[in-house]
């Protein structure tokens, strides 16, 4: 249920309604997702996983699906 513990810190850092599909999600592709909101979700994904994640992993942390690849680097396994 990790993937599901991640759906959620996207939906609660981008304030997305529980119905919205996220795994889909890139960054500055909704308008709720921007420069403020990412440190937000940082944050939060650290916070959630245990995890820090470094400058160059920040920045390239533009989608749903790259957060779940820096997440696996991290030995987070991430299952449905």
């Amino acid at each position: 249920m990790e993937l599901g513990r991640l759906r959620n810190v996207f939906r609660k850092s981008l304030e997305i309604p529980n119905e919205f599909p996220v795994d889909d999600l890139e960054y500055r592709g909704n308008a709720q997702w921007d420069s403020l909101a990412h440190m937000s979700l940082v944050a939060a994904i650290e916070d959630e996983f245990g995890v820090m994640l470094d400058t160059d992993e920040v920045i390239d942390l533009s989608s749903f699906i790259r957060a779940q690849q820096i997440l696996e680097k991290h030995g987070v396994v991430l299952a449905d």
